[in-house]
């Protein structure tokens, strides 16, 4: 699947999918991708949502400024962060928004298009 857009975003954009991982530009992600306004970088996600803890993703919550909020793509389909996850984010003045990657993706190039200041967890799709 390939995405188009409407216009210009700044930084990395998830052109589409490929297997389990992402595309963003010409680089493939297999494992998990790890964005920000200004960077995309491979992410060892973990095996499972529950497994999920904030210093797995410390380098885009030490962002500065710090982002509106967290996409959190949770892999093929939508699982719930573990609370303890949502509550250290949100500690930190992040909200945190859990949707399947596919649609995290998406809204990334979306709410980016807008010049929102977030960043993005994606876990693979399977």
């Amino acid at each position: 699947m390939e995405f188009r857009r409407e216009g210009p975003v700044a930084g990395p954009v998830v052109r589409g999918f490929s297997g389990h991982g992402f595309r963003v530009g010409e680089t493939l992600f297999a494992q998990g991708v790890m964005l920000d306004p200004e960077r995309a970088v491979e992410w060892a996600a973990p095996d499972g949502v529950a497994r999920l803890v904030p210093a797995m993703i410390e380098g885009l919550l030490a962002l500065d400024p710090l982002p509106e909020f967290l996409l959190l793509g949770t892999g093929a389909s939508l699982e719930q962060p573990p609370r303890a996850f949502v509550a250290a984010v949100e500690a930190r003045g992040i909200g945190v928004e859990a949707m399947d990657s596919r649609a995290a993706a998406r809204a990334w190039g979306v709410l980016r298009q807008e010049e929102r200041w977030i960043v993005a967890a994606l876990m693979p799709l399977g």
